[in-house]
């Protein structure tokens, strides 16, 4: 492993965990941390403990078993902020959540065949416990996101309202989905050699496309917050992109079996596996797994006759 800018990459880490770490413990009244929130700590512990004695399967299962430990230790956090949480007061959405993010990011999977952006190294042999390991990781994205979007919300860090917007018009939100069209076709029409180039596109791509998508069908829609002055959503998805972002790299960096990046910009210029630019599509990735999430939900409310903005996200 190339360990030129890990100390930057550490540094980087304890700032946001001691950040809002501290916003958590100075906002936090006593609510009740959730038992699995301690058992998420445990599993954390043990897992960074099994890495450092060389324990194989810990090694190959590293990041999925932190993200597993770390969204049960959010969403604790995020109950005793708010006296409601996903796991202990929709479960069931929770664990909808996390199936879908598997084909969910399976799309971004799809892009990188034709893209070449990043691969996988250390994966075991064993196809069962390979697909096992890919499940595993890819169903923790979204919830990591959205658990954390709940927590930063939770800490009304980013809450304040903004500045009403007049309403977008039907024009202005198809030039917007129109454009967010082109960001996601381009990439991949264009020569593989330029299209390698362009994976920024479709970090936003979905956002523009689905965001105006998810305003006509009447679910929630960030065009429709900023409408109404409120930007709540949007900013605590934002910083969720952020957080997750460097936890992921984090965590990735030391696991046996890990991504890396192979896109060609500022190869030089890593912080943990992530190349410097790269870690700009965090923030944009998080939106668009809102945007996503809410799109199938739009969908679901169609074929179930339930309006797609009741209930929880």
């Amino acid at each position: 492993m190339n360990s030129a800018h890990v100390p930057v990459g550490m540094a980087i880490v304890g700032v946001t965990v001691g950040f809002f770490g501290l916003r958590y413990f100075t906002r936090q009244k006593g609510g009740l941390f959730r038992f699995w929130g301690w058992i998420g700590l445990g599993i954390l512990f043990l897992a960074e403990l099994s890495l450092l004695l060389g324990v194989q399967w810990v090694s190959i299962y590293f990041t999925p078993m932190c993200w597993t430990a770390y969204l049960l230790i959010i969403d604790a956090a995020v109950s005793s902020l708010k006296g409601w949480s996903r796991l202990a007061n929709a479960p069931r959405g929770f664990f909808i959540l996390a199936l879908t993010s598997i084909p969910l990011w399976l799309i971004f999977e799809a892009y990188n065949l034709r893209m070449q952006n990043w691969t996988y190294v250390g994966l075991p042999a064993n196809a069962v416990l390979r697909n096992v390991g890919y499940a595993w990781s890819f169903a923790t994205i979204w919830p990591a996101i959205f658990e954390t979007a709940d927590f930063v919300e939770a800490l009304g860090c980013f809450n304040k309202p903004v500045t009403r917007h007049r309403p977008f018009t039907l024009g202005s939100r198809r030039s917007l989905a129109f454009l967010g069209l082109l960001f996601l076709v381009v990439p991949v029409l264009v020569p593989s050699h330029l299209g390698r180039y362009l994976f920024c596109l479709v970090w936003v791509g979905f956002v523009l496309l689905l965001d105006p998508l998810n305003y006509r069908g009447g679910g929630r829609s960030l065009l429709r917050e900023w409408e109404e002055g409120r930007a709540s959503t949007f900013r605590s998805f934002f910083v969720s992109g952020l957080i997750c972002g460097v936890l992921w790299e984090f965590w990735n960096y030391w696991a046996a079996a890990r991504w890396l990046y192979i896109f060609p910009i500022l190869q030089g210029w890593k912080i943990f596996e992530m190349p410097l630019p790269g870690y700009f599509g965090f923030p944009a990735f998080a939106l668009e797994c809102f945007v996503m999430y809410e799109s199938l939900k739009v969908v679901a409310s169609r074929l179930s006759s339930v309006p797609a903005g009741k209930g929880n996200t």
